[in-house]
């Protein structure tokens, strides 16, 4: 009988962006105009706590025969070619050991279920996947709870430890600046929480960042909706006023005008912000938050009879339970952008096999956006390393590999292109796909995988 993987905080999720979703704890500060500061510090609200209880309906076209912008229509639907073997790994050779970091454990827990996606990568790896060269696969695990110095530890440990190949990350932002500024090995990881991991040189970030995966809205709001307007309300908090620059600039180099207008934290009448905006007459509206702002822009919003679920757009932070609460049972009726699969998705054919394998091995949190990003970060993993040999696996020979990998990546972006953005080499994913919701779980393909403007 397969071993059931422990869940880490159940709570049933959409998966969204996963990229997206972790858009709220990238840190930063910033005003009600197009200037931002640098980022700081991180904010509790990300993707794993984004949830939906069951899988959308929609009819549209399979992803494999919808191309992407700029990209391949592939998707992942056989692990064991993608990862390059078969069979249980052999228990008589020597394990290959990947170090993996998650912050969990503390108050400010940004993707908590993401150890479930990496355990059940390794357990599918090991059973039915053939190892790393026959070689089990086995991880070395360190968590951040709420130090920085944390960190610091976390990099000594596994940058010490002769045995570990490379690590794997999930959700991080505490330490992450000392982390990276402690360790030389090569670090792999689904979603950036940060800047910071996108301008390593020894990092390989799948799934993008904020400043990458918020682009595409420009493309969505001209190529879709045909708009020539946008308003834009965010509150001034930290993690989400670099993701509103980033939004404001793909708008603009789509050639929309945007009124950008930020509130103070805990308002709760956000009919001012939204009026300054221009919301009643604007062609896309993007009420932009972490979970604790999205019930009090969806209320306003809604005074103003502002109620088009094509345009509003927003990232998946308000796919939230407690935003579903504070609405009295669902969430914001609105579209919203996705850097990784969706769960439950019949439209990508890579969600079948991931939902069969997580019912095999009873996984409670498979639908959380961590555990998508988690296990198709982990899997790659398994294949670099495959790849390059548990014998020659080197730091830059890993990196070489992971850098050079054009994708597609399992449950995630069809095509990649490390280095792209020569400020972030790390960046791999700059796409994001768009959904729109109908309400009672009915979530449709609203625009398939889409990069940034041109």
């Amino acid at each position: 009988m397969a071993r059931s993987i422990p869940a880490v905080r159940p709570r049933p999720a959409i998966a969204a962006l996963l990229a997206a979703g972790a858009l709220g704890v990238v840190a930063g500060c910033g005003s009600n105009d197009s200037s931002t500061s640098p980022a700081t510090g991180a904010s509790t609200s990300a993707a794993s706590t984004a949830a939906s209880t069951a899988a959308p309906t929609t009819a549209e076209a399979p992803a494999s025969t919808t191309p992407a912008a700029g990209g391949s229509s592939q998707s992942v639907t056989d692990y064991a070619a993608y990862v390059g073997g078969s069979g249980k790994a052999d228990a008589g050779k020597s394990p290959v050991y990947v170090g993996w970091v998650n912050q969990e454990g503390g108050q400010q827990t940004i993707g908590a279920a993401a150890t479930d996606g990496a355990d059940l990568a390794v357990q599918a790896v090991n059973d039915m996947y053939g190892g790393i060269d026959g070689h089990p696969l086995k991880l070395k695990k360190c968590f951040i709870k709420s130090a920085e110095e944390e960190g610091t530890s976390c990099a000594q440990k596994l940058g010490n430890d002769p045995d570990v190949k490379l690590v794997v990350m999930g959700g991080v932002a505490i330490g992450i600046q000392a982390f990276y500024s402690s360790i030389d090995k090569p670090v792999i990881t689904g979603v950036a929480v940060t800047p910071v991991d996108g301008a390593q040189k020894n990092a390989t970030v799948l799934f993008g960042d904020a400043t990458h995966v918020l682009g595409p809205f420009g493309t969505y709001a001209r190529d879709v909706l045909g708009a020539k307007t946008a308003a834009l309300v965010y509150p001034n908090i930290s993690g989400i006023t670099d993701g509103a620059a980033a939004l404001q600039k793909g708008l603009q180099d789509a050639g929309i005008t945007v009124k950008r207008v930020g509130y103070s934290q805990g308002q709760t009448d956000l009919i001012g912000p939204l009026t300054a905006a221009g919301a009643q007459n604007a062609d896309i509206v993007i009420p932009y938050s972490d979970a604790s702002g999205c019930v009090n822009q969806a209320k306003a919003l809604k005074q103003l009879g502002i109620t088009d679920n094509k345009k509003i757009v927003s990232a998946p932070l308000c796919l939230n339970p407690t935003v579903s609460e504070g609405l009295g049972g669902d969430y914001p009726i609105w579209t919203y952008a996705i850097a990784s699969s969706l769960y439950g998705d019949p439209t990508d054919p890579g969600m079948k096999p991931y939902m069969a394998l997580t019912e095999k091995y009873k996984v409670k949190t498979a639908p959380d956006p961590w555990v998508i990003v988690s296990f198709g970060t982990m899997l790659t993993a398994a294949k670099i390393l495959n790849q390059v040999g548990p014998d020659k696996a080197t730091t830059a020979a890993i990196v070489d590999a992971a850098h050079s990998f054009k994708g597609p990546v399992a449950l995630g972006a069809p095509s990649l292109q490390c280095g792209k953005d020569p400020k972030a080499p790390a960046i791999c994913n700059d796409q994001t796909q768009f959904f729109t919701y109908n309400g009672k779980n009915d979530f449709k393909k609203a625009a398939p995988w889409s990069r940034p403007p041109s």
